[in-house]
């Protein structure tokens, strides 16, 4: 087997730029004592050279969805041994997988899941300590913004409330195959040092997929679905709208809202 031709409704777009490659795995930094590192979309394996190059530091692991892709990997990368996962990463309990070590996330994510791979790394945000992935410009644009914003939304607050973000560089479309239609980023999440927020952490993420869901009003018409009536909104805060809040202001108004459920 040669090549893997790329499938477009798995979101494919091979990096063939092997300079590009090298940046992406050199940019893992390990905090923590991380040992293991997770390639998530391997294909045939650009990026995973490069980090096999590190036996030393830690040991490498790739999921891989695409069955001619495992095969290629299979044929072409023996020093993976049995460390080749045939499977959905999206599905995946990373805490049986690695038996809850510290782990890293890395690879050039699938355009079409690569929303829901971060929210998949929020979910096991205790033990993914860090996360270099290439993903389309403008998400990763979306991930880094801070607040007043354009493009500052729910993933920024979820993100930013436990993970560091770094927006590293520009990737152009011509270094893939095929080459996509956007333009393309890499960026790293680094867990901070919040092991959990200042209130209901369930509660926070609603109230901030609740402010944005109609990012043009003040929070004040966003936060009724909450059970929020009007004479608990008084206060300015209630005057914003959702792009205008920083962490910190959200994780206030969780409690807020926690507070009046529990006196109502």
């Amino acid at each position: 087997m040669e090549r893997v031709t790329p499938k477009k409704h798995l979101g494919q777009h091979f990096l063939a730029d092997l300079n590009i490659s090298r940046d992406i795995a050199e940019s893992l930094r390990l905090p923590g004592g991380v040992r293991h590192v997770l390639e998530v979309g391997p294909g045939m394996g650009v990026l995973t050279q490069f980090l096999l190059e590190h036996p030393a530091e830690y040991e490498t692991t790739v999921i891989e969805i695409d069955r001619e892709s495992v095969a290629y990997l299979q044929q072409h990368f023996p020093a993976l041994g049995g460390r080749i996962l045939s499977a959905d990463f999206l599905k995946q309990d990373l805490g049986k997988l690695f038996d809850n070590a510290p782990l890293a996330v890395i690879g050039n994510f699938p355009y079409n899941i690569s929303t829901q791979i971060y929210f998949k790394v929020l979910e096991h945000r205790q033990q993914v300590r860090e996360c270099v992935g290439m993903i389309q410009k403008e998400v990763a644009e979306r991930i880094a913004a801070g607040p007043g914003s354009k493009v500052y939304g729910i993933l920024s607050v979820l993100v930013q409330a436990f993970y560091d973000t770094e927006y590293l560089f520009t990737v152009p479309p011509h270094v893939f195959v095929p080459p996509p239609k956007v333009q393309s980023a890499v960026l790293r999440l680094t867990r901070n040092q919040v092991e959990r927020l200042d209130c209901d952490e369930k509660l926070f993420f609603q109230v901030v997929k609740q402010a944005f869901s109609t990012r043009r009003k003040t929070l004040r018409n966003c936060l009724k679905p909450l059970g929020m009536p009007a004479e608990a909104m008084t206060e300015p805060l209630f005057d914003k709208r959702a792009e205008q809040l920083s962490v910190q202001d959200f994780i206030g108004l969780t409690r807020q809202v926690a507070e009046h459920r529990k006196q109502g």
